[in-house]
């Protein structure tokens, strides 16, 4: 969803990429959210950070707690950036409706949206 947002709203600015501790595949949930705020991800492919180890960074923004206890090193010295979000799925597993499901993944894509609109600035500031 953060590629997808960045790429949508910054695309002129800012080139991003997005990439996990482990590919899982597209989230369907994540691609319904966010083709109904009118990114379409669908074309997106789950990657691992190993993938992206030979681009060369200015920042890296980690979205996850488990990617900032497990990044790895990235050539040129980024500068990096943490901001902690829910994580849909699993916050999924204990909802009681599908519903309830997507209304997770909703939040957290409002979230990451506010977050991608003040990277410009934040980015500058790092």
């Amino acid at each position: 969803m953060a590629e997808g947002w960045t790429r949508s709203l910054l695309g002129d600015v800012i080139e991003a990429y997005s990439a996990g501790i482990e590919a899982h595949g597209l989230n369907p949930n994540a691609v319904q959210v966010m083709a109904e705020a009118g990114v379409d991800i669908a074309h997106h492919q789950s990657k691992v950070l190993g993938s992206l180890k030979d681009i060369n960074f200015d920042h890296v923004v980690r979205v996850c707690g488990r990617a900032n206890d497990h990044c790895l090193a990235f050539s040129g010295h980024p500068k990096l950036m943490h901001v902690s979000f829910d994580d849909p799925p699993a916050l999924a597993r204990n909802a009681r409706s599908p519903q309830e499901v997507l209304g997770h993944y909703r939040r957290v894509r409002d979230e990451i949206k506010a977050l991608v609109l003040t990277l410009p600035d934040a980015l500058l500031r790092s």
